[in-house]
């Protein structure tokens, strides 16, 4: 088995992939992970193996994948570096919320401990990344697809699921983040209407499936499918 030191960039980027169908609720499967790193089935098959090889996951008869303790602290650790750095580049360096993830991509395999432990000393009681995700595994908050909440509802936006920067920027411009409150008004031409205060947000039936949001009244909890979050040109992001 490979010590963890001797992980690579590439088996990080899977590991990171994994865990994001998992934290997501979605299957863990080759053909899942394909999709989300747009990368050719063959491609994938062949370092699913070598992660399986490495010690970090294991396969079942069924072909779906599970991380083994050391595989699923690995994903864990190199999620919360993104996360963190996410948070650290807009809190402290003032860089817009849909322009970070990216820049995160390119950090966070070569950040010490020591940068970690200032960053998180940087960013205060910060719970999340700006994208609504959880820094420390394990407390994310169970939300429902804005495009299920009924006319009427009263929501809170909790996070986006699919951090393609070219999303991230859309729902930029529309006005949506994480932590606002409104009143969804009304589903028109398969859009999805919020008003929040004075302001009046319409997302995209599509990507409304991608926002995760606490409702009342509630819809029945579901999980988005793959091919719903899958709407970008751009690998989906974790």
């Amino acid at each position: 088995m490979a010590r963890m030191a001797d992980v690579t960039v590439a088996e990080e980027e899977y590991l990171q992939t994994l865990f994001w169908l998992q934290e997501a609720g979605l299957p863990m499967t080759g053909a899942n992970v394909a999709r989300a790193m747009q990368l050719s089935p063959p491609t994938v098959h062949e370092m699913i193996g070598r992660l399986e090889r490495d010690g970090y996951i294991t396969r079942a008869g069924d072909k779906s994948i599970s991380f083994t303790d050391s595989g699923q602290g690995h994903a864990e650790g190199i999620v919360r570096r993104h996360r963190l750095i996410e948070r650290f580049l807009t809190d402290v360096l003032g860089i817009p919320w849909d322009e970070v993830h990216e820049e995160a991509e390119r950090l966070e395999h070569a950040m010490s401990p020591v940068l970690e432990e200032r960053m998180l000393a940087a960013i205060g009681d910060a719970k999340t990344c700006p994208h609504g995700h959880p820094i420390v595994a394990g407390t994310r908050i169970e939300g429902v697809p804005l495009a299920d909440v009924a006319e009427g509802a009263s929501i809170t936006v909790l996070r986006f699921e699919n951090e393609a920067e070219e999303l991230l920027h859309y729902l930029k411009t529309t006005g949506l983040e994480p932590g606002l409150e409104g009143t969804v008004s009304g589903h028109d031409d398969g859009d999805v209407v919020v008003s929040a205060g004075d302001r009046t947000i319409t997302v995209d039936g599509t990507i409304a499936e991608t926002v995760s949001v606490v409702a009342d009244p509630s819809p029945e909890p579901r999980v988005a499918l793959p091919e719903q979050l899958v709407i970008s040109r751009d690998r989906y992001g974790r």
